[in-house]
């Protein structure tokens, strides 16, 4: 973790030598400059957590120093010296934003004192931030809902990948839930108590992406009206999950493979190199092995980021899921009110093969639940765009000669039966009486498709 970076403007050169050495054995990075002109281009080439500035200089008072850093890096704090300021100044520089003043000649302890709440101030605010994001990616944890196979095995193996600092590749198809795969692995991780930081590669611009993430100073391109931290910086041990990897251009690219491999960087405009500690999640819907045949991502950078792969399944291959994802859907938008799709409409959603995944599947509901209102949905209630894309599927897989039509059957039987006994709790009887069958043809459905009973959690027991 990067010490708090501190400027001392100061024209006195022994009390100028006398704070450094305090603030220093403080265990604090520690900048001086000499007066307010050279305190001023200081600021510009730098950012800053804390200024400690004499008020009358040479160069520029401590009031045009407090302006600038306001318009610079408007987080830094600011303390005021002066051993001519009256209250009145001390009132006028609270006024203009500083964080605290005091007079000389002071004690060394009263200056600790002022400079670790400014750190505790700083601290909390950082604690805060990270607290809420923490909440926010908390909720989205509870959302991975999954009891098939494929989820559970993928779900078993997030522990342990997040307990490990590597790298991480997080696959699958757009829809299917990458992203909070991805915070999910930051919240169990030994980093959770610090910044998760996600950003979409694909939401910016090159040049605006890059100043994102390795932040800029301040007149490096135009709009750049104060110096920024980039998010590499603000994920300094915590975790910065970079979405849509695959989009990255390549001048980027080997700008990232840098950060990645040296843990450095260096700001859009500055001049030296910073050095973090931040763990990479990166995610793409993309080929990636493909990308690096065709010349559009580095070889280098995809071993860099693909030290522990992680594949989502789509949809179609967890059918399983669809009913458990539909009632979180239905608790999610309409908690009122106690809805439910019929056997018949479950039948038709789970044999759709959901091109969107998890994403279509939970607009489609929003937008049922939102036109429909009664309790039981059913196939007249389906978007007529998804039942006519289902027919068009299947036509084309019975043209193709690809339909197994014993095989279709079998397990859309074989779900229904398991749909059944998760409604009924794993009572039999009652999920017999479900599906209109009498308890001795259940048993032996049951029987033939090798399921045995449900657990309270809905996993299936097999025979």
């Amino acid at each position: 973790m990067q010490k708090a970076n501190i400027l001392i403007i100061e024209d006195e050169r022994n009390m100028r030598e006398v704070l450094s050495m305090l603030l220093e054995g403080e265990g604090y990075s520690v900048s001086s400059a000499s007066d307010g002109a050279e305190g001023i281009e200081m600021l510009g080439r730098d950012i800053y957590d804390l200024v400690i500035t004499d008020i009358k200089m040479p160069g520029a008072n401590g009031f045009e120093v407090l302006k600038r850093a306001q318009g610079i890096s408007p987080d830094t704090l600011v303390i005021m010296i002066t051993a001519f300021g009256t209250i009145e100044s001390g009132i006028e520089a609270m006024k203009l934003g500083a964080y605290d003043y005091i007079h000389k000649p002071f004690k060394i302890d009263e200056i600790r004192i002022i400079v670790r709440n400014a750190m505790d101030k700083l601290r909390l605010s950082t604690e805060v931030a990270v607290l809420r994001e923490k909440v926010r990616s908390s909720l989205e944890i509870d959302n991975i809902i999954g009891k098939s196979e494929a989820m559970q095995k993928l779900l078993s193996i997030v522990p342990k990948v997040a307990a490990n600092s590597a790298n991480v590749l997080v696959t699958g198809e757009s829809g299917t839930g990458k992203e909070l795969i991805a915070a999910a692995l930051h919240n169990l991780s030994p980093r959770s108590g610090r910044h998760y930081v996600p950003i979409n590669c694909a939401s910016l611009p090159e040049n605006l992406l890059e100043s994102e993430l390795f932040g800029h100073m301040k007149g490096s391109f135009t709009g750049a009206v104060h110096n920024k931290q980039g998010l590499f910086e603000i994920a300094d041990e915590g975790t910065l999950f970079l979405d849509e990897i695959g989009e990255m251009p390549m001048n980027l690219q080997s700008k990232l493979l840098r950060a990645i491999e040296n843990g450095t960087f260096r700001r859009v405009g500055g001049t030296s190199d910073l050095k973090v500690n931040t763990r990479i999640i990166a995610a793409t819907n993309r080929d990636l092995k493909q990308s690096v045949s065709n010349g559009t991502f580095r070889e280098d950078l995809f071993f860099r980021l693909n030290v522990i792969p992680i594949h989502i399944p789509p949809l179609r291959e967890r059918r399983d899921d669809i009913p458990l994802l539909l009632e979180h859907f239905i608790s999610k938008y309409s908690p009122d009110r106690k809805r439910q799709f019929t056997a018949s409409a479950l039948g038709t959603l789970m044999s759709f093969s959901w091109p969107g995944n998890i994403r279509e599947l939970e607009n489609m509901v929003e937008r049922i639940l939102l036109f429909t209102d009664s309790e039981m949905i059913t196939n007249q209630d389906l978007p007529e765009e998804l039942t006519l894309r289902q027919s068009r599927e299947e036509t084309e897989l019975i043209g193709n000669g690809c339909i197994d039509l014993e095989t279709l059957l079998a397990d859309i039987e074989k779900k229904y039966l398991i749909e059944a006994l998760r409604k009924s709790g794993g009572n039999k009887t009652d999920a017999s009486k479900l599906l209109g069958l009498s308890f001795r043809s259940f048993r032996h459905k049951l029987s033939k498709y090798g399921i045995k009973s449900i657990s309270p959690e809905g996993t299936i027991e097999t025979t």
